[in-house]
């Protein structure tokens, strides 16, 4: 579904297809959408079927989506972005620009993804993480930028990490460390 003809603004409930340059184009969303009061989406973004957001999010121009995705409330998917189907975003997690995530991809409650080395003290290419196929990020964990989480991976609640993740591997603690991965969080997400 095109939303061509959809209203900008419902009464300021949500704003589908706010234009950031006169030369963008209405975003393009999937069939059976659920988006909610509060949610903004950019010109610009390709969104699958089955979409689904909590109140207040935001994602911004040029991000690609998958299908079956929930962007939970006050999540922020900042733009040009690519995310997989079947990811699940929980309330108050940030992606910051240039993010790569997979399919089948939870991040919890406050989780933030980063892409500047370097805030305001070197000018320098951002460059934001990528979470691979059923990487699993605990509440209020950070992810710094350029990292690379591998498949099957679980970031522990609070963990900082600070370099790659190999696949299929724990990593907990600030600045995280790496352990195998418990029996019980083998197997991916939604397996």
């Amino acid at each position: 579904m095109s939303t061509g003809n959809l209203d900008m603004t419902v009464a300021g409930s949500k704003a589908i297809g706010y234009e950031y340059d006169e030369e963008s184009r209405d975003p393009v969303i999937g069939e059976d959408p659920t988006i909610r009061p509060g949610t903004i989406i950019y010109n610009d973004v390709v969104i699958g079927d089955r979409f689904t957001t909590g109140h207040f999010g935001l994602v911004r121009e040029r991000t690609e989506i998958g299908d079956d995705v929930v962007v939970g409330t006050n999540v922020t998917i900042d733009g040009t972005t690519t995310v997989g189907s079947n990811a699940s975003f929980q309330t108050g997690a940030y992606v910051p620009a240039k993010s790569t995530i997979g399919d089948h991809v939870f991040l919890g409650p406050q989780a933030v993804l980063t892409n500047d080395p370097y805030p305001l003290r070197r000018d320098v290419e951002l460059e934001g993480p990528v979470l691979e196929d059923h990487v699993s990020v605990g509440a209020n964990a950070t992810i710094l930028p350029g990292v690379t989480v591998g498949r099957g991976s679980f970031v522990a609640a609070g963990a900082v990490v600070t370099r790659d993740v190999p696949k299929r591997t724990l990593a907990v603690g600030s600045p995280a460390s790496h352990e195998p991965l418990p029996e019980s969080l083998r197997g991916g997400n939604g397996q």
